[in-house]
């Protein structure tokens, strides 16, 4: 396991000292408790907790902070799965089981952000992998994180799965006061079956709706990333329909469609499980993303026309580019102020 070589990106001319933290940093630790059978957690003290975002990315969004790696979500299509390779990690059940933790992210990231050289620019977290997976409940990270870019009043965002958010839903009220605070959840379908199998790690669809509701309930907007559309499996008619009927019923305040990307590491993982599971669509998926990690662009636009006009039709307009991960409160005066309308947005975030 490659420790020493442990950094954002894979870099044949990164210098030794460049590494994000040592193999002497690293403590290796099981749990006896059900909800964490069969997972191992690497416990580290990172020696940088601000990501820069290569600048060929498609990201909204230039900085990230990730408390985790490796995701007990478990999701087969889970992009950052090749994220484990440069540990020389299985990206399959690997990646699933064998968690780093940066023990240290909350002191880090109060002591980076009082840097003379950070500009306060916005933060994005839950990007890479979700920063409330179950591992949260245990490690408490996030308290400390929120508490950090509170009190720097610097903006930030949150896309999650994860039910535990609501746990902080104080300091995000507290940070929202303060700064500009954007929250997302996660609901690609919310067919049952189809959760179970692709998503086996993460709360129910309607359980995360209901996180939507909560925080949209105490004054905290929150969006929904309908992702991923995932083809042949979750893309007909009905069940979009149903999907941005309950979004709408739980107050979300945008909706996003996201077809499925397949990039190198979840590819593989994500065909092996097709295989399995639905062998007949191997081929169709095969020619569907003949072309590379994303589905053609005559699917993607057909996915996001209907949801934008299922989203009309349930009261929810189409987001702007990059929200709602960025908002700043309304002021009294202005809270039946709605923005202008986008044309249809393909966003790739997961």
């Amino acid at each position: 396991m490659r420790w020493e070589n442990l950094s954002a990106e894979p870099r044949h001319d990164r210098p030794a000292d460049a590494a994000l933290f040592g193999a002497d940093a690293v403590v290796t630790r099981t749990f006896d408790t059900p909800e964490f059978a069969g997972i191992t957690f690497h416990e580290i003290r990172a020696r940088s907790i601000l990501n820069r975002v290569p600048g060929a990315s498609r990201m909204p969004f230039e900085w990230t902070v990730n408390p985790y790696r490796g995701c007990t979500h478990a999701c087969v299509y889970c992009f950052a799965r090749k994220t484990h390779g440069y540990l020389d990690l299985d990206t399959g059940v690997g990646f699933d089981t064998q968690i780093v933790v940066k023990v240290n992210a909350p002191e880090l990231l109060r002591r980076q952000l009082a840097s003379s050289r950070w500009r306060g620019d916005h933060v994005a977290m839950g990007t890479n992998v979700d920063c409330y997976q179950r591992a949260e409940g245990r490690y408490r990270l996030m308290p400390g994180i929120l508490a950090a870019l509170r009190d720097h009043a610097n903006p930030f965002s949150i896309l999650t799965k994860g039910t535990l958010i609501l746990r902080d839903l104080d300091l995000l009220r507290q940070a929202a006061e303060v700064t500009e605070v954007g929250v997302s959840v996660s609901v690609g379908f919310t067919d049952t079956e189809l959760w179970r199998t692709v998503e086996p790690g993460t709360p129910a669809p309607q359980r995360r709706l209901e996180v939507v509701r909560t925080l949209t309930e105490h004054g905290l907007a929150c969006g929904v990333l309908m992702a991923p559309v995932i083809p042949f499996l979750g893309d007909e008619p009905a069940q979009l329909r149903a999907t941005v009927r309950a979004i709408a019923a739980s107050g979300a305040t945008s909706v996003t469609p996201l077809v499925l990307h397949l990039r190198p590491g979840a590819r593989e993982w994500f065909m092996a499980w097709l295989a399995a599971h639905h062998p007949h669509l191997v081929r169709r998926y095969e020619r569907l993303y003949a072309d590379g990690a994303y589905a053609p662009t005559w699917y993607q636009r057909r996915i996001t026309r209907q949801v934008h006009e299922l989203a009309e039709e349930y009261g929810i307009g189409p987001t702007r580019p990059g929200m709602p991960r960025r908002f700043r409160p309304p002021e009294p005066d202005a809270e039946n102020t709605l923005p202008e309308p986008a044309g249809p947005t393909q966003l790739t975030l997961l």
